[in-house]
C-alpha cells in the first residue's frame, strides 16, 4: 500500500481547486497507477473542436493574458476541468474509498471527443461574469437533430454552479429556472454566459443566457438559487 501513496500534487491544489479549498487539504493525495498524477485537463482543444469553438476560445484565452505578457494577469482566467475529483477531508480520508470510487463529473463521463459535452469555461477576475463556449456532440440528442432539454440544464447548472462556487465557496443548487427560447442544433456551439445578479446571506442569485456563437439568436434564458453551504456537509461529514 506504501507504494500507491505519492506527493501532494501541486497541480491539483492550485489549478483544480477553487481558493477557497486551499487552506483545507490537510492532506490531498493523489494516486499513481491506475489513477494519473498530472490529470487531463479536459477544457484543452481537441481535434473534435469547430472552427466557431476554437476561434472563441482563442477570444477568450488571448484576453487571459496581461499587458506585460504574463499568462494569468489578464482579466479573464481559464478554468481547468476533469473527469473526476478526489475525495478528501480535513484529517484524512480512506484510500480503500478513492481506490475503488468509480464516480466521474456527469459533463465529462463521455470519452469519445465531441460525442458529448465540449466546452471551456472563463471567469472574469472581478468575479461577476462567468463564460462557458459549449459544443454539443451527437450523444446529447432530444429532438430530432436538436440538443436534449436535459442536457442543456446540466451545462446551466454546471456554469451557474461553478460560478457560485467560486463566488460564494461551497454551494448547493436550491433552484433552477429555464425558459427554453429556440432549440439548440447538435453539433453547433453556443456560449453560455453566468451573471452574478444578488448576494443576500447565504443566498446568491444568478442569471444565464444561452446565445448562438455570434449572439444572434437567444436559445435559453434562466434564474439560480444558489445556498453556501459548509464542506463538512459536501463531505458527508
Amino acid at each position: 500500500m506504501a507504494s500507491i501513496l505519492c506527493r501532494i500534487s501541486k497541480t491539483l491544489v492550485n489549478h483544480l481547486l477553487p481558493p477557497f479549498t486551499k487552506g483545507l487539504i490537510r492532506p490531498m493525495v493523489t494516486l499513481s497507477w491506475p489513477f494519473q498524477s498530472q490529470p487531463r485537463d479536459l477544457s484543452l482543444p481537441n481535434p473534435s473542436w469547430s472552427k466557431e469553438m476554437l476561434q472563441h476560445y482563442e477570444l477568450y484565452n488571448s484576453q487571459c493574458v496581461g499587458e506585460d505578457g504574463k499568462e494569468g494577469s489578464g482579466p479573464w482566467r481559464r478554468l481547468p476541468s476533469y473527469n473526476r475529483l478526489l475525495k478528501f477531508a480535513t484529517g484524512g480520508v480512506l484510500l480503500s474509498k478513492i481506490i475503488q470510487s468509480e464516480a466521474r463529473l456527469f459533463t465529462r463521463n463521455i470519452k469519445i471527443p465531441g460525442a458529448g459535452f465540449e466546452y471551456v469555461m472563463f471567469i472574469k477576475k472581478s468575479q461577476e461574469k462567468c463564460v462557458c463556449i459549449f459544443q454539443a456532440g451527437h450523444l446529447l440528442e432530444g429532438p430530432p437533430g436538436h440538443v436534449h432539454g436535459g442536457a442543456t440544464a446540466a451545462m446551466i447548472d454546471s456554469v451557474n454552479g461553478t460560478h457560485a462556487t467560486y463566488v460564494c465557496g461551497p454551494v448547493m443548487t436550491a433552484n433552477l429556472n429555464i425558459n427554453y427560447r429556440n432549440p439548440i442544433p447538435l453539433g453547433s456551439t453556443v456560449v453560455l454566459e453566468s451573471t452574478l445578479d444578488q448576494r443576500e446571506g447565504r443566498k446568491a442569485f444568478f442569471s444565464c443566457i444561452v446565445t448562438s456563437i455570434d449572439g444572434s439568436k437567444v436559445h435559453v434564458e434562466s434564474k439560480a438559487l444558489f445556498l453556501s453551504i459548509s464542506m463538512s456537509r459536501i463531505l458527508g461529514g
